[in-house]
């Protein structure tokens, strides 16, 4: 059973940095791509960073800059660095693979107060 496993949400101040961690397991299969999600209350998910079995990244206009994707494939983990955090970032985060059918891990909250 594919499972997405995520840790490293927390509480930070605005400025700070937090790295979000995903490990997929469950499968002998590589990602074809993975990312980020987020949903803050009263919104729609949204997208916040994806990353191709290539290596190829894309980010939400509002967090370029600021937020680093990346992938550990002997790991099966995909992260996400964010620094210089906004309390408006503020959100559940949630982990993303495709791998022939989409997965979701069970999100991580990421709280940034002013």
């Amino acid at each position: 059973q594919v499972q997405l496993v995520e840790s490293g949400g927390g509480l930070v101040q605005a400025g700070g940095a937090l790295r979000l961690s995903c490990a997929v397991t469950g499968t002998i299969l590589s990602s074809n791509a993975s990312g980020w999600y987020r949903q803050a209350p009263g919104k729609k998910r949204d997208l916040v960073a994806v990353i191709t079995s290539g290596g190829s990244t894309n980010y939400a206009d509002s967090v370029k800059g600021r937020f680093t994707i990346s992938s550990d494939n002997a790991k099966s983990t995909v992260y996400l660095k964010m620094n210089s955090l906004k309390p408006k970032n503020t959100a559940v985060y949630y982990c993303y693979a495709n791998l022939g059918a989409e997965y979701w891990g069970q999100g991580t909250q990421v709280t940034v107060s002013s």
